[in-house]
């Protein structure tokens, strides 16, 4: 396919996220920005044993039609419709088990400052739950799951200062009812009779779970450092969690209250990645991460039997949610050339279902796995995009977090890059998650400057192995892939042609500064103190050392980032431009730390494609 093909191909594709299902298994509601911002929709699904639905025939994909007539509008899919909840961006949808209600997650302006509503699976009375009813107002709001009694919603409330509070939220009274109140804790789960609370506690990478009964007893510490999601029974007497105590790679434990731990499914070549527990809590339906791609497990829990379900005909499931009787399985797939769509799995049977979703692309763009060796012997992998002919010129991507990880996933802007013959080389560097504590830990503080090294060796390997041009490599990155974009190019000015930062810091003192509160207390024990730490993280913010950058820079934030806010984008311009360097800002006024609206993700791969090719061809 000619490269201005695939970039309209690509410009098309929509997703579909965080699907749910109706307690009764007839009907989805799922997240798609198939018209432009994030929705809500909700498709009908086929009768139990029927044929699979579909979005439509193929002629009904916006992508394809577009392709055979320009400008004509794009169909709706069969037995889908919209449920309105305003014109601002949602995040997440989930239904309740009573069947009455959508609690729906929006972000108004774009940004970081969520709110809760709900409103009828018809569309009709919408209401707010939690979050600043006055946009400007600081605060957030965010459902974590319904409690299966009634229609009462478990919902956390971060306040500016920092402390969390856990609220019960009756969607069809309104009643509120606190449940607990502290700083960097976050809920998890509540038993079926409100009787328990399931919490975490701690910053990044130091995080631990408690149970409390309620109403105000005492907390009881389950596992040490770290576990970080869990559920409870029914009854709230067994705790599951995904925790790494005592083990590099994290399993799912049991954590009977005031008993002791049992290890319900572990793997040495994988990490948990996600799990979920029937409303019953029969079942519990594991995703496990093996080097990047998703398999996936069931669990008796009363009886403890395991049972490995088919692969996924998708390389990467991003969420997975079980109907109450924990016999079906709904969940997010997606693979390079396929976009997030909704898959439907009888756990009885193993049988998979494509239920909504965009079509694949015509042109099948091929993730290659690749390992290599940082100058200190660690192993580090990363995903692999060729561009035809090779060597070619290739841009070093890195991911945000840093405790996340690139997986092979659809990314439209790899595949506009490849269309224009720019190799994406996507590193996993040092403190990258998904493939143990020890290499998780392996940037914390001073060791940061070895996760710099590391991006500096994937150029190495990129070339070494015949994929780069070494007078054509480009660094990219957002949010901590964006920080790391900026300390490469002035660790290494001499590797790289260009560069291109996607809402990076750029000083961790500004950041620590100017960032959310609860935002900087939980990065203390990831990049350091700002007071004890001051020289340290001087040292590692590539502000100061911007008088080694050579590369042209293309910046890119949002103006409603709160995350990492946009005052580290402007010094970055300022520093750059006041040294001559070539450099260009796009600032989306109405995106956070994300970007999330169509025209928006258009509009940035354009830029961030017709950057780098023109200062590859100079």
């Amino acid at each position: 396919m000619a490269a201005s093909a695939r970039s309209l191909t690509v410009d098309l594709s929509w997703t579909c996220r965080f699907p749910a299902l109706s307690p009764d298994g007839r009907a989805v509601a799922f997240v798609s920005d198939r018209d432009g911002v994030p929705r809500v929709w909700v498709q009908d699904l086929p009768e139990p044993g029927g044929a699979p639905a579909t979005p439509g025939p193929p002629h009904a994909s916006p992508r394809a039609a577009a392709a055979r007539a320009p400008g004509a509008p794009p169909a709706r899919p069969g037995h889908a419709r919209v449920i309105d909840t305003g014109p601002e961006p949602v995040d997440d949808v989930l239904w309740s088990p009573d069947g009455a209600w959508l609690a729906v997650q929006i972000s108004p302006g774009g940004g970081e400052h969520t709110q809760v509503w709900a409103v009828r699976p018809d569309g009709t009375d919408r209401r707010l739950l939690a979050g600043p009813e006055d946009l400007p107002a600081k605060g957030s709001a965010v459902f974590v799951r319904w409690t299966g009694r009634g229609s009462i919603l478990l919902v956390a409330e971060l306040a500016p200062s920092g402390t969390t509070e856990a609220v019960l939220i009756d969607a069809e009274l309104g009643n509120r009812d606190t449940i607990a109140t502290g700083p960097l804790m976050w809920p998890s789960a509540v038993s079926r009779d409100h009787g328990r609370v399931l919490l975490r506690h701690g910053s990044r990478g130091k995080r631990e779970m408690a149970v409390a009964d309620l109403p105000f007893g005492r907390e009881r510490p389950l596992l040490p450092p770290t576990t970080d999601i869990g559920s409870l029974s029914p009854d709230g007497e067994i705790a599951y969690v995904r925790s790494n105590a005592g083990r590099d790679r994290s399993a799912l434990i049991a954590m009977p209250v005031g008993g002791a731990p049992t290890v319900l499914a572990e793997r040495p070549d994988a990490e948990l990645d996600r799990f979920t527990v029937s409303l019953d809590g029969r079942v519990a339906l594991l995703a496990w991460n093996v080097a990047g791609r998703s398999e996936l497990q069931l669990i008796d829990l009363p009886g403890g039997q395991t049972r490995e379900l088919p692969p996924p005909p998708a390389a990467v499931i991003s969420s997975v949610r079980l109907s109450p009787d924990g016999a079906l399985a709904v969940m997010a797939a997606e693979s390079p050339d396929t976009p997030s769509y909704v898959l439907l799995c009888d756990l009885r049977t193993g049988r998979y279902q494509r239920v909504a979703g965009d079509d694949p692309l015509p042109d099948e763009i091929v993730a290659e796995l690749v390992r290599y060796q940082a100058r200190d012997g660690l192993e580090l992998t990363a995903w692999l995009y060729r561009a035809a002919p090779s060597p070619s010129p290739c841009v070093i991507y890195l991911h945000g977090g840093p405790e996340s990880q690139e997986r092979p996933t659809f990314n439209p802007l790899f595949q506009r890059l490849v269309a224009a013959g720019i190799s994406v080389l996507a590193a996993n560097v040092r403190g990258s998650s998904g493939f143990g504590r020890a290499f998780l830990d392996a940037d914390d503080h001073a060791l940061r400057f070895h996760a710099i090294d590391d991006v500096a060796d994937s150029v190495a390997y990129a070339v070494g192995a015949g994929v780069a041009d070494p007078a054509k490599v480009a660094c990219m990155g957002r949010s901590y892939g964006g920080y790391l974009t900026l300390a490469a190019l002035v660790t290494y000015p001499e590797l790289f042609r260009a560069g291109v930062d996607v809402c990076g810091m750029a000083d961790f003192a500004t950041f620590y500064a100017n960032t959310e509160p609860w935002i900087a207390a939980a990065a203390v024990t990831e990049y350091g103190d700002p007071v004890a730490d001051r020289d340290l993280l001087r040292a590692l913010s590539p502000i100061h050392s911007f008088d080694r950058l050579t590369a042209p820079l293309l910046v890119v934030h949002g103006a409603q980032d709160t995350n990492v806010p946009v005052f580290e984008a402007e010094q970055v311009v300022t520093a750059a431009t006041r040294r001559g360097i070539p450099c260009r800002y796009l600032l989306f006024d109405d995106e956070g730390h994300e970007t999330v609206r169509k025209a928006n993700k258009i509009a940035f791969m354009q830029a961030v494609t017709d950057w780098l090719t023109r200062w590859f061809e100079d």
